[in-house]
């Protein structure tokens, strides 16, 4: 149920719940992944499932809260760090299991940081809404985190083929993680200068 105009929405609503849980299951993602140092074939699918329910209450709580009226100032906050933390958590795991090389672990989560602190900088001149090819960057790299919590190899063999699998879809996460940060960077400038937004 949504609230009466220009009200503020209950802060305990379906949106901030999902947005909880997320939170929620950072740690418990961490210590699934890094049990039994990650070699474990059913720690891994189990990390897998955690990771996949974190980032199905991804998909939904955004949607949910815009669609019922229930857009809160804590989901507002709370939603983007819970994003990244879970995208940090993950990369940070891989790259400590050697699964991710360490430099790209730190283009995603540098870019990250770096776009949700503009983001701030320069909020009073307005604010810069997520594209299209930001949500196309975030679902690219939840697909490449996910191909590399897979025990892909240890289930199906053929260790050539999955290996370039996820190097080509994690390569694709890193093209579109720099590209639209370097988008962001220009919708910024044209926001400071006043410039109409494209």
């Amino acid at each position: 149920m949504s609230s009466p105009a220009g009200a503020e929405p209950p802060l305990l609503n379906i949106a901030n719940i999902l947005t909880g849980v997320r939170l929620v299951l950072v740690p418990v993602f961490v210590a699934v992944l890094l049990s039994e140092d990650g070699t474990s074939t059913s720690w891994r699918l189990a990390a897998f499932g955690v990771f996949a329910l974190a980032a199905i209450t991804d998909r939904f709580d955004g949607e949910l809260a815009r669609s019922r009226g229930l857009v809160t100032t804590f989901g507002t906050i709370a939603d983007p760090i819970a994003d990244k933390a879970l995208t940090g958590a993950a990369l940070i795991g891989l790259s400590m299991l050697g699964q991710i090389p360490w430099w790209v672990t730190v283009v995603i989560l540098g870019r990250e940081v770096a776009i949700t602190v503009l983001r701030f900088v320069v909020l009073r001149h307005g604010v810069i809404p997520a594209s299209r090819g930001g949500k196309a960057k975030t679902f690219v790299q939840t697909l490449a985190i996910g191909l590399y919590l897979l025990p892909l190899v240890e289930l199906i063999g053929f260790a050539g083929p999955v290996g370039v699998l996820r190097w080509a879809v994690l390569a694709l996460a890193i093209a579109l993680t720099v590209v639209t940060g370097v988008d962001y960077v220009l919708q910024a400038i044209r926001l400071r200068s006043g410039a109409p937004q494209s």
